[in-house]
């Protein structure tokens, strides 16, 4: 599915000095470590708000209902954004994929007893989640033979480059271009060959060299967005070519 560009997403170059603090969430929450501060603070809350459904998706794959399921995983983020949710782990801190999943795991071997008895509804929801959303994507997922890590990996893929593309789509529709964007999406992520440049043309209205042009551009921009939306879940950015090659092979299977 995206494996098609993974060798020349890293070939692009790092986002610019004005993304830095877009690109450096998990890096903010860590250099805070277990204080309190308004940046770091949103910065988890924000990062626990994009990859969240890959939590429901890993539980409801453990064999438990759709309600329960929306227990767990809203009792974990109340829990999670605690002021402890970095006490008594560290090899998983340089990665926040590897961090909340790790987390999850602990709190289900360990604190669902006792959180169990507090009916939903019962306090403040720390975040607010579609469930019937995260449900009907969790339906129709075809990964029915996928072990709860591998469904989690995939679907965390899977949102991250949802997140892109919308980041993507924005910035089209800022720049005028939603016409144009609509109609090349689909050949983000398929092999250059296989695009259809002069029948876009035609439809479109331009030259065959102006469509190749602009198909260029939107996927370069899109690998700089994916190289930069995976940056903001790393502590160290060397990590991002490690971290895309994990993503791209949740797709292997």
């Amino acid at each position: 599915m995206i494996s098609q560009d993974a060798s020349e997403a890293s070939t692009v170059a790092t986002p610019t000095p004005g993304d830095i603090f877009a690109t450096t969430r998990w890096t903010v929450v860590l250099s805070a470590g277990r204080k309190s501060s308004p940046q770091a603070d949103m910065a988890l809350e924000e990062l626990c708000r994009t990859y969240w459904y890959p939590l429901y998706a890993y539980v409801r794959r453990q064999g438990h209902s759709k309600e329960d399921a929306e227990d767990l995983t809203q009792a974990f983020f109340a829990r999670f954004l605690e002021k402890n949710y970095l006490e008594g782990l560290s090899a998983e801190r340089g990665k926040f994929r590897a961090f909340l999943l790790a987390s999850l795991k602990h709190f289900l071997a360990n604190e669902w007893d006792r959180t169990h008895r507090q009916k939903r509804g019962g306090g403040v929801a720390p975040l607010s989640l579609d469930w019937q959303d995260a449900d009907t994507r969790y339906q129709i997922d075809p990964a029915d033979t996928l072990s709860p890590d591998k469904l989690f990996d995939r679907a965390w893929a899977v949102t991250l480059l949802e997140r892109v593309v919308a980041r993507l789509r924005d910035e089209s529709v800022a720049e005028g271009k939603t016409k144009l964007f609509e109609q090349l999406k689909p050949f983000l992520m398929v092999g250059r060959n296989a695009i259809p440049y002069a029948p876009t043309a035609a439809e479109l209205g331009l030259t065959e060299g102006a469509v190749r042009v602009a198909v260029h551009r939107l996927r370069q921009r899109y690998r700089e967005l994916l190289r930069a939306e995976i940056a903001q879940t790393l502590a160290d950015p060397a990590a991002v070519e490690e971290e895309m090659r994990a993503l791209f092979s949740a797709f292997a299977e």
